[in-house]
């Protein structure tokens, strides 16, 4: 008897354009169980040939996504949105991104629905947090956790290590500080690399028994072991 062999799949990225989409996309293409990579982007990203770039229009998602992900698709979502106050100008701005994006990503993966959707938030993410970044985490966090038909896993890194395609003073500063006493610091709080994170999101996918939050210490040489098998 012939052994059946395993449907091909499809990998959707929201967010691919950031410090963790792109080492997420690189890593994705290099995934054999991955026929399609579908990446939602604002500008060109020239991500390679096995990456499908799409136009990210949150308020549209089924008409963008229809041709490239059909209702039979097996699916797999991944959402690294993510900006800062500074970036997007204001609180306002701030909160269409972080919270109004990832949950129109949301309902669109659990409208179509996806196998799972791994979304990053933050390390201290607290809908009742009097910190604005966190309380919005937070509540982003409750609304994808409240949606029906939606199988989730939450990523929550500390401070992300790795080359941004845009200049951060604060965290540039926090790294210069941090990374010299990298090995004394709690696994909790240490700095995490870009690549950790963006593996344990392709972990979690591919384990039907992946766990429902993954903190930043777990991350922790996720790259190294999946480089290494």
């Amino acid at each position: 008897m012939t052994a059946q062999r395993s449907p091909k799949r499809t990998a959707v990225v929201a967010g691919a354009s950031g410090l963790i989409g792109r080492e997420l996309l690189t890593r994705l293409a290099r995934e054999p169980v991955y026929e399609h990579v579908v990446a939602l982007t604002r500008r060109p990203l020239n991500a390679g040939d096995r990456i499908v770039e799409v136009p990210a229009h949150f308020d549209k998602l089924g008409r963008v996504l229809a041709p490239l992900v059909p209702a039979d698709a097996t699916v797999d979502a991944y959402c690294c949105l993510g900006t800062t106050i500074r970036a997007a100008g204001s609180e306002v701005a701030f909160r269409r991104v972080d919270f109004d994006y990832v949950v129109a990503f949301g309902r669109w993966a659990a409208q179509h629905p996806v196998r799972r959707l791994v979304v990053i938030t933050a390390l201290g993410a607290d809908a009742e947090s009097h910190v604005f970044y966190n309380r919005v985490k937070g509540q982003v966090e409750t609304a994808l956790r409240e949606m029906t038909g939606l199988t989730l896993t939450i990523v929550r890194p500390s401070l992300l290590d790795g080359s941004r395609p845009e200049w951060r003073v604060g965290e540039f500063l926090a790294l210069a500080v941090s990374r010299p006493l990298r090995g004394l610091l709690p696994a909790r709080v240490r700095p995490v690399r870009a690549e950790d994170v963006a593996q344990s999101m392709i972990d979690a996918a591919q384990r039907a028994d992946a766990p429902a939050l993954i903190e930043s210490a777990d991350m922790h040489g996720a790259a190294a072991r999946a480089d290494a098998r």
